[in-house]
């Protein structure tokens, strides 16, 4: 299950260079906690696509938005990525294949 089913509010901030993911999710208790996760600690651009084993991808982005898209509620990250030649690619990503609820906490598995 996407963790923007148990998300509210959920969105991106680019500040410092970095792109954070922000939401309020429920814990165990149904209460809402505020949590934010470093997108560019888990996410990086390998040759123009998005990469989870990878890191820092804002660097090389443009035109960064979050969509939370269908009855699956999934949260759907797009960027247009540089190659190393600078060209750029439009590309997305489903967040949810590796971010998740932890109790109240989005955390990256």
């Amino acid at each position: 299950m996407s963790f923007a089913i148990s998300s509210n509010d959920v969105r991106i901030e680019e500040r410092d260079g970095h792109t954070y993911l922000i939401a309020s999710s429920r814990d165990e208790d149904g209460n809402y906690n505020h949590t934010e996760l470093n997108l560019d600690e888990c996410l990086g651009n390998n040759e123009g696509s998005f990469n989870w084993s990878g890191e820092g991808f804002t660097g090389s982005a443009e035109n960064i938005h979050l969509s939370i898209e269908g009855p699956e509620q999934l949260p759907i990250l797009r960027a247009h990525l540089r190659d190393s030649e600078g060209n750029t690619h439009d590309r997305d990503v489903n967040l949810s294949e590796r971010i998740v609820n932890d109790n109240g906490c989005l955390v990256f598995q």
